[in-house]
């Protein structure tokens, strides 16, 4: 292996004893999640996050979520009031992310906090995550394994392909079967605040809380959760949304069993799911407009989605990536 070039750990038990020991020595591992990879540091070394922020080329004002094995290491990082235990015993492990008061004693530096007086924590829902963690014996952060503002990795290739070089090691767990990012509830002050839609869905969240989600204020300078950023997951291609009809050139997205007017002239397609199915549609999000950006158009037009469930999710995403760069 070339020297600098990121090994590639196989998800067994050797390949998960190696990744917590290179956390542990403060390098940087991807590791594979039920949403997306994330780019995983020993949270409560500065030097070590400060590695993720070099590799990712990521502003240093925007927090990063730190993971946890279980419940009770996260419940040693962030306080947790009543509504945030609720959420926490209904969704974790899980694709869902509580931003908390930190607690004393907590590990999380300042540089993962982004200086804040709250911490991010989840328990992600991936099995091999979970024992990753669980070997490396520390709070984890893991904001995913890209280039900062590019679209997010679902599969190993994608992370090799924006940090091969950059980082000690990326263990192989396969394509994640979520395929986007995790819902993002803030339990601070008041009643609890949706900041980022996600794997675990607003209705599914209000049910459990017997109560509508607060809505987030206007965004200030700096972000007090990760993936607040205006333009995020964005291609290199401008993004169009909304579209019924495709412009010469284009490359397209699609959703559903209609296709718009123009598709003949569409440079590539690509059906997030012909059936209309949104979970299919968001396992299939990131790596679609990858394969589209990599075909070099000007612009990917994206068809209609609906806004309900793991749609919320889907749209939020496209349009940070379609926002001004």
């Amino acid at each position: 292996m070339p020297p600098g070039a990121t090994r590639r750990l196989a998800a067994d038990a050797p390949g998960i004893a190696e990744a917590g020991a290179l956390l542990r020595e403060g390098r940087l591992v991807a590791i594979p999640t039920e949403t997306v990879y994330g780019l995983g540091a020993d949270a409560g070394n500065p030097a070590a996050v400060a590695g993720i922020y070099a590799a990712k080329e990521r502003p240093r004002f925007n927090p990063l979520i730190a993971h946890l094995p279980d419940l009770a290491a996260a419940r040693r990082e962030g306080v947790f009031g009543e509504d945030a235990a609720r959420l926490a015993e209904a969704f974790w492990p899980g694709p869902l992310t509580l931003v908390v008061p930190v607690a004393e004693g907590g590990r999380v530096s300042d540089l993962a906090r982004a200086d804040l007086g709250s911490v991010a924590l989840r328990v992600p829902g991936s099995r091999l995550a979970r024992d990753v963690l669980a070997a490396a014996g520390c709070p984890v952060a893991a904001p995913s394994a890209n280039r900062s503002g590019r679209v997010s990795p679902t599969d190993v290739d994608h992370v090799l392909g924006d940090l091969d070089g950059r980082i000690a090691a990326v263990l192989d767990g396969g394509p994640c079967p979520v395929g986007v990012e995790s819902t993002i509830v803030a339990c601070l002050d008041g009643p609890p605040v949706l900041l980022r839609p996600g794997g675990v869905s607003r209705a599914e969240i209000e049910a459990v809380l017997a109560r509508p989600l607060a809505a987030a204020g206007p965004a200030g300078a700096a972000p007090v959760s990760p993936g607040l950023l205006a333009s995020h997951y964005a291609p290199r291609a401008a993004v169009r949304l909304g579209a019924t009809r495709v412009l010469p050139g284009e490359a397209v997205l699609l959703f559903g069993p209609d296709a718009p007017a123009g598709l003949d002239e569409a440079a590539l397609c690509l059906n997030l799911s012909p059936a209309g199915d949104l979970a299919e549609a968001a396992t299939h999000l990131f790596a679609y407009l990858r394969r589209l950006d990599a075909a070099g158009p000007a612009t990917i037009a994206v068809t209609p989605i609906p806004d309900h469930g793991l749609g919320e999710a889907i749209l939020d995403r496209l349009a940070r990536a379609a926002a001004p760069r």
